[in-house]
C-alpha cells in the first residue's frame, strides 16, 4: 500500500532528511587515506544520535552498521570495519535516520584524495542521473518515467544498470511501496501523486550489469570487478518540482 503523507507527517520527514544528509556530508568529510570505514561510521552513529535521531540501519535486518560504506567494486551494504581507504579510492556511504518515528534515506559516492579521470566520470554521470530521474518525479507522472530517464542517461556513457536492487518508498517504514527501478519503460508502472515520499537511488556500474553477494551476506560487488557508484535522496512529490527531503549544500 502507498502511504500519502500528511502535512505533519511530511515536516518531520524533513526533519529527519536534514539529519540524514547532514550524516552523510559527516562521512564524506572524513574520507581521506588511512581513515577506516569504521572509524565514518562511528562518527556518522554520533552525529544522527547526538542530532535527536537513531541510525536506520543499525541492526535492520541484523545489519552491524549505521552506514553503509562500500570501496571501489562494492555497490552497496559495506560493512564498516578494519578496512582502511587509500588514495584513489571511490567510496560509496548510504545513511539513514530515523527522527519522530519516520526516515530519512540518502547515499553518495565520493573520492579519496586524486582518482582516475574513469572513476570521476562514473561518479558524475551516476550523481547526474539522479537528476535526469527526477525531471520525472512529478504529479501525474509514473514510476518506470524516472527509472527510464537514469537508465537511458547511464547506458548513454556505456555504463550498466544495477537491476536486482532498486529505489523504493520511504517514511514510518524505511523501506516501503512503491518500488522505485533505476530503469524500465516510460509511461508504465504506479503514477505519482502528491503527498507521496520516495527514495531514488541510481546504482552504476563502469563494467557489467552483474553482480553477487560476498560471503557475508549483506556486501553486494560487481562481478566483473569493474567500479560501481551509487547517488540517493528522499523526495517528496509535490505539485511541482519534486522536493529533495535530503538536500545538503554539497548534494
Amino acid at each position: 500500500m502507498i502511504i500519502i503523507k500528511t502535512p505533519r507527517e511530511i515536516d518531520l520527514m524533513r526533519q529527519a532528511g536534514k539529519i540524514t544528509a547532514g550524516a552523510r556530508t559527516i562521512a564524506r568529510q572524513m574520507i581521506e587515506p588511512g581513515v577506516t570505514t569504521l572509524q565514518i561510521d562511528k562518527e556518522v552513529h554520533r552525529f544522527i544520535k547526538k542530532s535527536g535521531a537513531v541510525p536506520s540501519f543499525l541492526g535492520y535486518g541484523g545489519f552491524p552498521g549505521s552506514a553503509c560504506i562500500s570501496v571501489n567494486d562494492e555497490i552497496i551494504h559495506g560493512i564498516p570495519g578494519p578496512r582502511v581507504i587509500h588514495e584513489g579510492d571511490i567510496v560509496s556511504v548510504d545513511v539513514g535516520a530515523k527522527y519522530k518515528g519516520f526516515h530519512g534515506d540518502c547515499a553518495g559516492t565520493y573520492p579519496c584524495g586524486e582518482i582516475s579521470e574513469d572513476a570521476r566520470k562514473l561518479i558524475e554521470v551516476t550523481r547526474q542521473s539522479f537528476f535526469e530521474g527526477i525531471k520525472f518525479a512529478r504529479e501525474g507522472m509514473r514510476i518506470g518515467d524516472i527509472g527510464h530517464a537514469i537508465q537511458e542517461y547511464a547506458e548513454s556513457f556505456g555504463y550498466s544498470i544495477v537491476r536486482e536492487y532498486v529505489g523504493h518508498g520511504v517514511g514510518a517504514q524505511l523501506h516501503e511501496s512503491p518500488e522505485v527501478p533505476n530503469y524500465g519503460h516510460a509511461g508504465h508502472g504506479v503514477r505519482l501523486r502528491k503527498g507521496m515520499t520516495i527514495a531514488v537511488e541510481p546504482m552504476v556500474n563502469a563494467g557489467g550489469v552483474a553482480v553477487r553477494v560476498l560471503d557475508n551476506d549483506w556486501t553486494v560487488v560487481t562481478e566483473d570487478g569493474s567500479l560501481s557508484a551509487h547517488y540517493e535522496n528522499s523526495l517528496l512529490i509535490t505539485d511541482g518540482e519534486p522536493e529533495i527531503l535530503t538536500f545538503a549544500d554539497d548534494i
